[in-house]
């Protein structure tokens, strides 16, 4: 029995198996190193947006040379990330009934909010430093994962605890 407990214990850890979530690793991991070689730029989700906003603001800080000469690419590879995810939960998920949620609107809003508002102040987004920063052993990047981490799981935990429902 002992033998199994870690199997077990994958078991409820990944209750649909490893399988999606390894190659959804993968692809994610490839994506990232395709951009980067083929570029030379980290692509993390926030500097996505920030070179999008360079359309329709004049703020300096989001016409910057290298956003605005590669903007076009961006906003396809970022249109490409919705139109993956719409694809999978419109046409490949086998319940599509797990797109749903009970958590209220202004919950939702304002945790995007607090999200942006901690992306600015990390200097970047989870994928950024999760997948890229991490990659290359940036020291940046493995403090911002590692304070990333700490406070998701302890926010968890406190609503977990608390008691606090959608």
């Amino acid at each position: 029995m002992d033998a199994l407990t870690p199997l077990l214990a994958a078991d409820s850890l990944f209750p649909r198996g490893v399988l999606p979530y390894l190659v959804g690793g993968l692809l994610v991991g490839l994506g990232a190193a395709v951009i980067y070689l083929a570029t030379g730029i980290i692509a993390g989700a926030s500097t996505f947006l920030e070179s999008t906003l360079s359309y329709v603001s004049r703020v300096e800080r989001f016409n910057r040379f290298t956003y605005v000469q590669s903007r076009d690419w961006r906003v396809v590879f970022t249109l490409g990330i919705v139109a993956g995810a719409a694809v999978w939960g419109f046409a490949l998920a086998p319940d599509p009934g797990i797109w749903t949620t009970d958590v209220q609107w202004w919950r939702l809003l304002g945790g995007g909010v607090l999200v942006g508002i901690g992306t600015r102040l990390g200097k970047g987004c989870t994928s950024g430093h999760g997948v890229c920063g991490v990659g290359s052993l940036s020291n940046t990047s493995l403090a911002n994962v590692a304070t990333f981490m700490t406070f998701a799981i302890g926010t968890a935990q406190l609503v977990q605890a608390v008691g606090v429902s959608p």
